[in-house]
């Protein structure tokens, strides 16, 4: 059965997730009921990363196999033709090898999470952002922010019904990047790691927006971590400004999928 890597994007609003429920929309769900417009038989997928309700994806990566040979290109319109209308497209697709595991194969996973101060509500972005209605102190989150960055027990910023066998990552870039608007300013987190506790992103902004609101200190995000207790943590984030932006791999399956469509 030939394998075929999918690169998707997603709008996170009208699902469950990315994984596959039983009695609610899902990313997965979606994915596999378009494949078995092609192929009519139960279908099941594998992504790099299960993301959460309400979560958005720029670069999620998943792989399927095929009862037959598809030209890549052929497949990946096939698969938008049988999504529709659902928030979700297919960018690129890829064959690639019968071991290539668009999980375990992946060596990098990189999250943006945006942030956006100001009074009024958002209308055209809503679900898309997190909106605040308070400056932010940038310098002071990313003093905080590179306070996390390396080899750590992240116990305090993970999820009480996070599932990973050790608490244990290694955080390779927290950064902040400031993006005046015309009405009110942007705040994007870069977030970067080999991979994610369950909550990791979503805790990891929520406290240092508290740094940025003037509620916490810059230090209090080090001792925090080093309590190594969930209670130390600060707020977590609603979901709807986390996106899954790129995942790695030692070579990029997408690179001539890519430039085929160019």
């Amino acid at each position: 059965m030939p394998r075929y890597a999918l690169l998707v994007e997603y709008h996170g609003t009208p699902f469950a997730g990315w994984q596959r429920q039983s009695d609610q929309p899902s990313v997965q769900g979606a994915i596999e009921a378009a494949l078995a417009k092609l192929e009519p038989r139960a279908h099941t997928i594998a992504a790099a990363g299960r993301t959460d309700a309400g979560v958005h994806a720029l670069g999620q990566v998943a792989h399927c196999d095929m009862d037959k040979d598809w030209d890549p290109f052929r497949l990946s319109e096939a698969l938008n033709y049988h999504l529709k209308p659902a928030p979700v497209a297919i960018l690129a697709c890829a064959q690639v090898s019968d071991d290539w595991h668009a999980r375990f194969s992946a060596v990098e996973r990189r999250y943006l999470f945006r942030v956006i101060s100001r009074r009024a509500p958002l209308t055209s972005e809503a679900g898309q952002l997190w909106r605040v209605n308070h400056p932010l102190d940038a310098a002071a989150m990313q003093a905080s922010a590179d306070s996390l960055l390396g080899t750590h027990d992240f116990t305090t910023f993970r999820s009480s019904i996070c599932q990973a066998k050790s608490p244990v990552k290694t955080l390779d870039e927290l950064r902040i990047e400031v993006v005046p608007r015309p009405h009110g300013t942007e705040y994007r987190f870069h977030v970067r790691a080999r991979s994610f506790l369950h909550n990791q992103v979503r805790s990891f902004v929520g406290t240092l927006e508290r740094v940025g609101a003037g509620a916490w200190t810059p230090d209090k995000v080090a001792d925090a971590l080093a309590a190594k207790d969930r209670a130390a943590c600060g707020p977590v984030s609603p979901p709807h400004g986390l996106y899954l932006a790129e995942v790695g791999y030692p070579q990029n399956p997408f690179d001539e999928a890519a430039r085929g469509l160019g």
